[in-house]
């Protein structure tokens, strides 16, 4: 219920009913005291007005009074007023000074106030700066607090610090000292310093220089294992390179592998080439002793698991096979490697093939004892070079049988040996050439050739060989026979008797002594009874396939119209029947 609003109403009506034109003009107050009477009449009854106390009292005041107090309230008022008005003029003549000091010092507050309020008004626009400014304060003190507490626990933790700190440079003298140990047990505490308080920039940059030093370790034991190590270092760098856990099992296998291999293969670069036999005999005795430790290492490292639980190795990356595959791979690379090696220098030429041989072959038996025998890969080595040293030597044998057949005459040839020839025992035969080979001394240079290779031979001699030594002297021979043939016609026309007979007599020297000697000579370095036992056959079946028998007929098939017919009468047994052999053509 709104009353004071309704009670404002009708003190107004009141008042207006009293005064319905207003107030009067002469009560209109000259002075600057304004009674709330004066703004009431003139303005009806004010905001500040309303439900003032004075107000209330006289209204109901008058509400009390009768109407002839009412007529004459009006009058009473303006009495009252004009009492005041004098007695307010009077006041002011009297007390102008003290008004006008009022006013001046009214004006001069005013002038003051507006002053301090536009202080106020900067003042409250510069507060929030000054806000910001000392929440800013806070902040620096906080930080700077923050800052002298941490300093003053670095002061407390100094010689914790300073362990971390030289973490990096205590590791790096551990790896130049060679103790790994120690060093991997520092990377390992950095680790776990990096996991734990890895946000701390020094701590990142600890970890930073230790993983640093932990990869020059690592390379460092790398390059260790491309020196010459025995195998308790090599376990123990191995175990190094283990716990480092760089690389997977494979990875470490290859790199073993890698490193022991650049180690060997310096080992056999370091010796001379100059002399073959010198550089041969060197690298059979370093492959041997240290690709030999090199295989006992890895087979301790890395030994091989046996049994159905075998556990499955991961592959490598790329490669399709597990670590023993690799070895056995490396293994094979090295052989052949070797292998290259002995046949280069067997090629350049060594002085005794049989004291290589021997070397070789022990050295390939050796290796038995870790299932890497290969005596069967340098067989065919051995028996190439030892064949073309052979075909070499036959070779030049026909060259200086040319040479001496060219300056040879048979002039003044007379017989100066026998030419009977008496059947010998076999069990009982010499191998002493024919002397009747000095009367023809191209036929004896032949021989001695013959003698030289074949002596060369059988200090080494593989029955491999049998057959190709056959036809390199069957070839030859041949050649011989065409050679005198060539000489015949071209000297026939001016042979006199005793030339012709001397003629004859060489070609019977050549069909019936040399042939027959060196066929002896061929069995005497190729036994028949040794191929009979080596091949499983019979000797008739060895004769029948004419291994290690000479084609005698092909042979002297140039000269047969030039022999003497009764010899071949009585010599049917050195007649040998032909056979599908096909004879090996000498070099050059």
């Amino acid at each position: 219920m709104d009353f004071p609003d309704k009670m404002d109403l009708e003190n107004e009506r009141v008042l207006k009913l009293i005064f319905p034109d207003g107030v009067p003009g002469e009560w209109r107050l000259k002075s600057p005291i304004i009674t709330k009477e004066y703004l009431f009449f003139n303005f009806g009854l004010t905001d500040n007005l309303r439900g003032n106390p004075e107000l209330d009292n006289y209204l109901a005041k008058l509400g009390t009074c009768k109407v002839e107090q009412l007529k004459k309230e009006q009058t009473r008022l303006a009495e009252e007023a004009r009492t005041i008005l004098e007695q307010t003029q009077d006041l002011a003549i009297s007390n102008y000074k003290t008004f006008i000091t009022t006013a001046e010092n009214s004006r001069s507050i005013f002038s003051e106030f507006l002053r301090s309020e536009q202080q106020l008004d900067t003042l409250v626009g510069k507060l929030p700066d000054l806000s910001t400014q000392c929440e800013r304060f806070l902040q620096d003190s906080a930080e700077l607090n923050e800052q002298r507490r941490l300093n003053s626990i670095t002061l407390q933790k100094n010689a914790q610090l300073l362990e971390v700190l030289e973490l990096p440079q205590l590791m790096e003298r551990c790896i130049r000292e060679g103790r790994y140990e120690e060093a991997l047990e520092l990377a390992a505490y950095a680790t776990r310093l990096g996991q734990h308080q890895g946000h701390i920039p020094v701590v990142k940059s600890i970890v930073r220089s230790v993983e640093a030093l932990w990869h020059t370790m690592l390379v460092q034991l790398v390059a260790q294992l491309r020196t010459d190590l025995q195998l308790p270092k090599c376990l123990q760098i191995v175990g190094y390179l283990r716990r480092m856990q760089a690389f997977g099992d494979n990875e470490l296998r290859l790199k073993f592998l890698q490193a022991r291999d650049v180690w060997l293969t310096a080992c056999l670069e370091a010796i001379p080439t100059a002399d073959a036999q010198q550089h041969l005999t060197k690298t059979i005795e370093i492959t041997r002793i240290n690709l030999f430790n090199i295989i006992t290492q890895y087979r301790a490292i890395f030994p091989e698991e046996e049994g159905p639980g075998k556990a499955s190795l991961k592959p490598l990356q790329g490669v399709s096979c597990n670590g023993d595959r690799l070895f056995q791979a490396w293994l094979h690379n090295k052989i052949n490697a070797f292998l290259e090696t002995l046949e280069r220098d067997l090629q350049l030429g060594v002085g005794s093939i049989e004291t290589v041989l021997g070397q070789c072959m022990y050295f390939g038996l050796s290796f038995s004892r870790v299932g890497a025998d290969f005596r069967a890969l340098m067989a065919p080595i051995f028996v190439g070079v030892i064949r073309r040293r052979f075909e070499t030597s036959v070779q030049q044998v026909n060259e200086q049988f040319e040479r001496e057949l060219d300056r040879f005459t048979l002039i003044n040839k007379g017989s100066l040996h026998s030419h009977s020839r008496k059947h010998v025992d076999p069990e009982q035969e010499s191998f002493a050439p024919p002397d009747t080979l000095l009367d023809f001394y191209p036929l004896a240079a032949l021989c001695n050739g013959y003698l030289g290779a074949l002596n060369e031979l059988r200090l080494c001699a593989p029955l491999a060989l049998a057959t190709d030594v056959t036809h390199c002297l069957q070839h030859s021979l041949q050649l011989a026979a065409q050679r005198v043939l060539a000489f015949y016609r071209q000297e026939q026309q001016a042979f006199a008797g005793s030339e012709r007979e001397a003629f004859i007599r060489l070609c019977s020297c050549l069909a019936y002594d040399l042939v027959p000697y060196v066929q002896r000579c061929v069995h005497g370095v190729f036994p028949p009874q040794s191929l009979t036992v080596h091949l499983g056959i019979s000797l008739l079946q060895l004769e029948q396939q004419q291994l290690t028998y000479l084609e005698q007929a092909r042979i002297l098939e140039p000269l047969k119209h030039l022999l003497p017919t009764k010899v071949l009468v009585q010599e049917p047994t050195m007649e040998v029947k032909s056979s599908g052999s096909v004879a090996v053509p000498a070099e050059g």
